[in-house]
């Protein structure tokens, strides 16, 4: 028995890839296997290869595992593409009707299995894919009676007549290769797991559900790879709280609205990629001028321009904190892991209403897209914290007709906010400089008095954890600094460089901006190296690193920006490699 292995399905998009892993991890999750899965896709709706590796295991995994124990090919192409990761001892269970090969003199085994024509049989090719979820029970030897309940929730409201075909179509891909391959099949069965109830889930879903938890009720947002899938979520669950989602016509006036909606007391967020925060930059320029609280995702993808709208990339970065012009407060803030994203999403709206500042939540296309198991969430730990909004304020009348101070200069930088509609709150808004009621001001005094009551507010953020740290040792070798999804394959490749008698701490960055240097500074000056990890090709966290924290001397780029997520023994190689 193994405690851990690795499976991949593969075929062209639109052959029912995603779901037959769905099925698959789906059903070993709610048996209390923990899961980490990554799909790749074409930028295109059909055709093209994708495919989705999942890692299973006894224990908790953040990251694509290295090799491959099973790949499950619906073509040719998934082969001859994946064939490579498959370690000494792997299988391949093949659709027999392209007459699948593998290379010769290989220590991998083949399993031809006839998907499509056992499908059709029973009615339909559409479920070949149940019949390869049926062969890897078979060859996992699990009972095919695991799959019955997912079996059920996708295909009840259909009929019970289609779940009792699918789950025929799992159970005669199990006794194919039960019966026909006999004594020489070939298992490899898992550790049995600790059957806890654990969620599975992926990062733009844990957003999606933090924004509803933290009380967002409103989201404008247009539909880009990889952010669609959180307005995908609250297009389903907002109506039933009261809230809605509308489709703009495009990212400006999603940004826009998302202010609008803020300005009016409502928490709203928007979500995008690359491509729309870079139309989204003059609005959030204009949440900074009026100090104005507004949440923001970026879903990092691969660019610039177009770029690989469906691969991984960790090159926003600058962008989101100097994308804007003219100096603004500015938070931006970057989970590591699926269950950070939904606590994060509450802490961002937090944070920018206590600041009255844009926050971006930035994300990756591995940690929004990747599906991973996640332990259940305490809801008991969140906390909504408005800052200095009153939303019933008895104000003092204001003499001689004026107006509410809305921009008043405070010691903290943060002045009083109240919503349209308050009496005696009335000032005025403006993208141009003003004065302490909003009208517009073009003097000097008043100009530096403003822009340094803004800059004021975000030097001191209360944010619990803004570096995730692994530092058992005071004097460390190495010092390996990530952020976002990198942070499994950095965890794996510790633990290889420690069996080699290194010392290595890690720190995760969660808190880009304002930089916490407070936080990093002492680690990098305990360190002998320093291994900045980013999947970019310009070490954009090490440049700031070096701005924030010196030692430009000690610290080293290891990047990586061909679309693919880092790998641990990879990470472990190039980090081998400094000594």
């Amino acid at each position: 028995m193994v405690k851990q292995l690795s499976w991949k399905v593969g075929g062209q998009q639109g052959e029912g890839i995603e779901s037959t892993g769905e099925i698959f991890s789906i059903a070993l999750n709610r048996l209390g296997y923990y899961l980490y899965g990554y799909r790749h896709f074409s930028s295109r709706i059909k055709g093209g290869h994708t495919n989705n590796k999942i890692r299973v295991s006894t224990t908790q995994v953040r990251s694509i595992s290295d090799d491959l124990d099973i790949l499950v090919a619906f073509d040719q192409e998934t082969i001859d593409v994946n064939f490579h990761e498959l370690r000494d001892g792997g299988i391949v269970i093949a659709d027999a009707k392209f007459n699948p090969t593998i290379p010769e003199n290989t220590a991998v085994t083949l399993y031809s299995v006839p998907f499509t024509e056992i499908a059709t049989e029973l009615g339909t090719s559409l479920m070949k894919n149940m019949v390869a979820v049926g062969a890897s029970s078979a060859v996992l030897d699990l009972d095919i009676e695991v799959f019955q309940e997912m079996v059920q929730e996708i295909f009840g409201r259909k009929g019970q007549q289609v779940v009792d075909k699918n789950m025929e179509a799992i159970r005669q891909g199990s006794e194919f290769i039960k019966q026909q391959l006999g004594d020489n099949v070939q298992t490899m069965k898992l550790e049995k797991a600790d059957g806890k109830k654990r969620l599975f889930m992926i990062g733009n879903d844990a957003i999606a559900l933090g924004a509803v938890t933290a009380g967002s009720r409103f989201m404008p947002a247009y539909p880009i790879t990889p952010a669609s899938e959180i307005m995908e979520y609250l297009i389903k669950k907002l109506p039933a709280l009261g809230g809605t989602v509308i489709q703009t016509e495009d990212e400006i006036a999603a940004c826009t609205m998302a202010i609008g909606a803020n300005y009016a007391g409502v928490r709203a967020l928007t979500a995008s990629a690359g491509p729309g925060l870079s139309l989204m930059m003059e609005a959030i320029g204009l949440a900074g001028i009026t100090e104005t609280p507004v949440v923001i995702i970026d879903t990092q993808r691969g660019g610039p321009s177009t770029g690989l709208p469906t691969k991984q990339e960790q090159s926003d970065l600058m962008a989101m904190i100097y994308g804007t012009h003219g100096e603004i407060p500015k938070i931006v803030m970057a989970p590591s892991t699926v269950q950070e994203a939904f606590y994060d999403t509450v802490e961002a709206f937090n944070l920018a209403e206590e600041y009255q500042c844009p926050v971006i939540l930035l994300t990756d296309l591995q940690l929004s897209l990747g599906k991973q198991t996640v332990e259940p969430l305490e809801y008991d730990k969140v906390e909504i914290r408005r800052g200095k909004l009153e939303l019933n304020p008895q104000l003092p009348e204001i003499e001689n007709k004026g107006y509410f101070k809305r921009y008043e200069v405070t010691e903290d930088g943060v002045s009083p906010r109240v919503v349209p509609g308050v009496p005696n709150g009335i000032h005025h808004v403006t993208g141009v400089e003003h004065d302490e009621t909003g009208k517009p001001s073009e003097a000097p005094l008043n100009r530096r008095a403003q822009m340094d009551k803004r800059l004021r507010k975000t030097q001191n953020i209360n944010f619990k954890t803004p570096v995730h740290k692994d530092a058992k040792h005071e004097e460390a070798d190495l010092l390996i600094v990530g952020f976002n999804s990198t942070r499994g394959a950095i965890e794996e490749a510790m633990v290889l460089l420690e069996n080699e008698g290194l010392k290595v701490n890690h720190a995760h960055v969660r808190l880009i901006h304002p930089f916490p240097t407070d936080e990093i500074l002492p680690l990098v000056q305990s360190a002998k190296k320093v291994a900045v990890v980013e999947n970019n090709a310009t070490g954009q966290l090490a440049n700031i690193m070096k701005m924030n924290v010196g030692h430009a001397e000690k610290i080293s780029n290891v990047l990586k920006y061909d679309g693919n997520p880092f790998l641990p023994h990879e990470l472990y190689s190039k980090c081998k490699e400094l000594f």
